[in-house]
């Protein structure tokens, strides 16, 4: 191996080889992999004046990806999040590193003991049952391509689905000819999971999938979407947020109860709290949302306790008078404190 491409060596095998191959990461988690490199290679062009090909690894130390985060804030204008984001996917890098090259790894630690930035704990923005209904109340159903939204929202919010798993559902996912009707989603990493659906749902995808001629055995062997557009081709991210936010802003003109922003990912958020509020046991949660770790889904627990509170507080018995008084009209307590 030619000394002075030790960097692109490893980062080509890191990217294509490991995030790619091993690890089946998803496409969005590997853009962002290689997202975070391209800007860091940028970084060492403008600031240190080194082509691309030039840059090795002893040019990556502690000092530079410093100067990198630093330089990412005063010329992206990024906040901490977006900046702990990129820590993270060139730490991972070095974890990666000091197994593949152990010589090196005591740099490698020296760059990942780089510490994340504080950042506020965003609150998660959910939709109230009202909200919900409010939303789904101003679909027409009179229109087909309306039937199809009112469809697609309602397989969305109860499957808790993220926007790129609906996005990817094809009709063989759907299991819904039996008296106990699930939904195969496919996440982050090619990872399946099977999620159980209402009756209500399961009614309308039936009668949508006839009235879409989708109901034929040929369509269930084939990669053939659910959802697609006017082109026959599946519907994007971008596609399925501008739908959202149509149907909020006219929801908003009749309700005030409407975020003022509304994006695929608060239908899984209310999925989530509706659940939560409900008493479903957190692994039951766990396991629909395809989240890996409990402490994921426990966010959504230390959210419901506000819930709860209230909840308490509206039933909670009138025990005692809350103002305790004055207690310098104590005349015996007084007395004692003269005598000390």
């Amino acid at each position: 191996m030619n000394k002075t491409s030790d960097f692109s060596y490893y980062l080509s095998k890191y990217l294509t080889t490991y995030i790619a191959g091993i690890r089946n990461l998803s496409i969005n988690t590997q853009k962002s992999y290689r997202d975070t490199f391209k800007i860091l290679i940028i970084f060492f062009n403008s600031k240190y004046n080194l082509s691309t090909h030039k840059i090795e690894l002893k040019h990556l130390t502690k000092e530079t990806i410093c100067e990198f985060i630093i330089w990412l804030k005063e010329t992206r204008s990024l906040g901490n999040s977006s900046l702990n984001q990129r820590l993270a996917c060139i730490h991972a890098f070095f974890k990666y590193l000091q197994n593949e090259a152990p010589e090196k790894i005591y740099d490698c630690q020296k760059i990942m003991s780089i510490p994340y930035r504080r950042c506020l704990q965003k609150t998660i923005d959910y939709l109230t049952k009202d909200a919900l209904k409010s939303i789904f109340d101003v679909i027409d159903k009179s229109k087909i391509n309306e039937r199809r939204d009112l469809v697609m929202l309602c397989v969305l919010y109860d499957t808790g689905a993220r926007v790129q798993e609906l996005c990817d559902l094809s009709i063989r996912d759907l299991h819904i000819h039996s008296d106990s009707p699930y939904i195969m989603l496919t996440g982050k990493g090619n990872k399946s999971r099977y999620v159980p659906i209402m009756k209500n749902t399961k009614n309308i995808l039936i009668d949508y999938l006839k009235e879409q001629k989708l109901n034929l055995n040929e369509y269930y062997t084939k990669e053939y979407p659910v959802f697609f557009n006017r082109q026959n081709n599946r519907l994007t991210r971008s596609g399925i947020s501008y739908i959202i936010n149509k149907y909020a802003i006219r929801a908003r003109l009749n309700s005030n109860i409407i975020p003022e922003k509304v994006t695929p990912h608060i239908f899984r958020h209310s999925k989530a709290m509706h659940l939560c509020q409900a008493g479903v046991d957190l692994i039951y949660i766990r396991d629909i949302l395809g989240h890996v770790n409990i402490e994921t889904t426990q966010v959504y627990a230390r959210i419901n306790i506000e819930t709860i509170r209230d909840s308490l507080e509206k039933v909670y018995p009138d025990l005692s008078d809350s103002n305790l008084g004055d207690w310098t009209t104590d005349k015996s307590l007084m007395d004692f404190l003269e005598s000390l």
